[in-house]
């Protein structure tokens, strides 16, 4: 466990300072490309549940297989090589640099009053329609992305690489990936998405939780904002949101700047009317989208000096229940 710590250590710190590297080939466009192809090939015809299923199998299969024949080939060669290359292969799996950076993209025209470059921008990091959003919604779907990714691109990843390492990192990665392209509730993937959408759920259960409960811890008093009063409206407002899961993020994240998420998105032109999260003590202003990234930036720091003290611990509780087995 102590090498996925200092892996970790590497791999967040790598991933501050160099974000995804543009020239170089990105595993998770790679899972991107595989599970687009296997997309392509299975979903058609009959057992569209059962092809889903075996999609996400295989997909993740290939990708943890090679990840941990490489893992354990570089920790044969030497200890330092094996904690190295298992670093680098979490900084991919992680991406802090690129949330902080998109939502930045998003804030910079808003802040100068182009709307539209800040519409367009917005576009590239969501999923619904953004061609005719005010300022507030702008606000609102950027900050929402920070906040549903401080757990899916930071926390998460983090968190099963500590259980597992690399392989397990990369298998949550996998799936995450697949969820995002084929876990939708429609007509052409609500059965061969699937399992990869109940995966997502499962694997996104204790770091989502997790993520909201550690960024209140690291945020509230700064904020000056009442631990308890973040408390009651993650307990209040949590299980409204459609994912079993996003709404833990999002409803701290509105607590803590004390405005309102959720409402009203369109996606191709179809209403969804999603519940609110939080209360509306200030209306959505631009400031939020920096306010977000900071609470977002603090979170994953507080998240991995806990990681690294939980591990420590449980290093030192094992090693210390097998001296005693073992006398």
């Amino acid at each position: 466990m102590i090498n996925h710590l200092l892996s970790i250590v590497i791999a967040f710190f790598l991933d501050k300072w160099m974000g995804d590297p543009r020239n170089v080939p990105h595993p998770v466009r790679m899972m991107g490309s595989v599970i687009s192809f296997l997309d392509r090939q299975w979903n058609q015809g009959k057992y569209l549940k059962l092809k889903g299923f075996f999609m996400i199998l295989t997909a993740s299969a290939f990708f943890v297989v090679m990840t941990f024949t490489i893992v354990q080939y570089a920790y044969s060669v030497h200890l330092v090589f094996g904690i190295f290359i298992e670093a680098i292969i979490l900084s991919f799996m992680i991406a802090e640099k690129s949330l902080k950076e998109a939502a930045y993209d998003v804030y910079q025209p808003l802040i100068k009053g182009d709307l539209h470059e800040a519409r367009k921008k917005l576009s590239w990091i969501v999923g619904r329609d953004t061609e005719d959003l005010p300022e507030s919604e702008i606000v609102r779907g950027t900050v929402e992305t920070v906040a549903e990714n401080t757990s899916d691109a930071v926390t998460a990843p983090l968190f099963w690489s500590l259980i597992g390492g690399a392989p397990l990192a990369v298998l949550y990665r996998v799936v995450n990936t697949a969820d995002a392209m084929v876990g939708y509730k429609n007509e052409k993937y609500q059965h061969f998405g699937f399992a990869s959408a109940k995966l997502d759920d499962f694997f996104n259960w204790v770091p989502s939780r997790l993520t909201a409960a550690i960024m209140i811890l690291a945020n509230a008093t700064l904020l000056k904002v009442r631990l308890k009063m973040c408390i009651h409206i993650v307990l209040r407002d949590a299980k409204k949101h459609p994912s079993p899961n996003s709404g833990f993020p999002e409803s701290a994240m509105a607590a803590l700047l004390g405005v309102q998420l959720g409402g009203v998105n369109k996606y191709k032109g179809i209403i969804s009317n999603r519940a609110k999260l939080g209360d509306r003590i200030f209306p959505l202003k631009a400031d939020h989208i920096e306010q977000s990234i900071l609470i977002m930036l603090r979170t994953n720091l507080l998240f991995v000096v806990m990681l690294m003290i939980g591990g420590v611990i449980v290093e030192a509780a094992v090693s210390w229940v097998q001296s005693i087995l073992f006398i």
